[in-house]
């Protein structure tokens, strides 16, 4: 947990011009557009089974509840912000293992699915890509919207990580154990062309995992700092070549060194910075 303060104590030395702002709490109303409302009701009253807890990760808490609530409201700040900056990123958030009614991986709410059916039902955007780059499956992602076509969730993922089960998103693209940078690239450059062909999204939600770097203890791959640089750029290059406005939130990242995570999150916070000027350059 500690990394979500490095990240803000970095992005604010680091990047003194950026604005810095509050999320708000997603409301019951907000969630219950991607959860079970009986879900979302028995984790605000402190009600799930210690096999429910098990499952996220950690114990029920008042302060657990606070922070699961903000990182959705975060998410959905940052994809009505991404409207008028062309990208905002939530320094937390893409807790993409939550179902409708379950949470799992140490995420409780699915702050992207909500964002997105958010943006739509206020009309921001009508089809809404979440691009998960994350090294493990958005397995509730795609559980939550497997029959919403208005929504394309696009995942690369370690075909040999967590979760052990995989879901179905619209378009999986499973890596091997120790595949590095070109690997990794020349897979997602195919996918990227392939989401915009099949679907032509008016907003990304970009889950920019650290845990695909070659210094994480879970993610079982062997992305550089250069090659993680890259893949971000080829998400906001091609953001910014289709004027798709984008979100971005951290998602994993569990370095043997704290500092390497911090790191690449901080790395992904300067080249959205880069691109938000280009972006308001035109």
């Amino acid at each position: 947990m500690i990394k979500y303060r490095m990240i803000r104590e970095g992005a604010e030395r680091s990047l003194p011009e950026l604005e810095f702002h509050e999320a708000m709490p997603a409301s019951d109303g907000e969630l219950a557009l991607a959860h079970h409302p009986e879900y979302v009701m028995r984790v605000s009253r402190g009600e799930l089974s210690p096999a429910e807890q098990r499952e996220i990760g950690f114990p029920w808490t008042p302060e657990m509840v606070e922070r699961s609530r903000r990182s959705s409201g975060a998410t959905i700040a940052a994809c009505r912000a991404a409207f008028a900056e062309g990208i905002a990123v939530n320094l937390a958030g893409g807790t993409h293992h939550a179902y409708a009614n379950r949470g799992a991986g140490f995420c409780v709410f699915n702050d992207s699915a909500v964002a997105a059916r958010l943006m739509q039902a206020e009309q921001r955007a009508s089809r809404v890509a979440i691009v998960d780059l994350d090294v493990h499956q958005g397995n509730g992602t795609a559980s939550i919207l497997a029959r919403d076509d208005s929504i394309f969730t696009l995942s690369l993922h370690g075909e040999n990580n967590y979760p052990f089960e995989k879901e179905r998103s619209d378009l999986d693209v499973a890596l091997p154990d120790g595949a590095g940078d070109a690997d990794y690239l020349a897979a997602l450059a195919p996918a990227l062309d392939r989401l915009q062909s099949e679907f032509a999204p008016q907003l990304l939600i970009y889950l920019a995992g650290a845990d695909p770097h070659e210094g994480d203890r879970l993610g079982k791959m062997k992305l550089s700092m250069q090659g993680l640089a890259a893949r971000d750029q080829a998400v906001f290059s091609f953001a910014r070549q289709h004027k798709i406005p984008v979100a971005v939130t951290m998602a994993g990242g569990y370095g043997r060194e704290i500092e390497q995570t911090v790191a690449v999150h901080l790395q992904t916070i300067k080249l959205a910075n880069l691109h938000a000027r280009g972006w308001n350059d035109g």
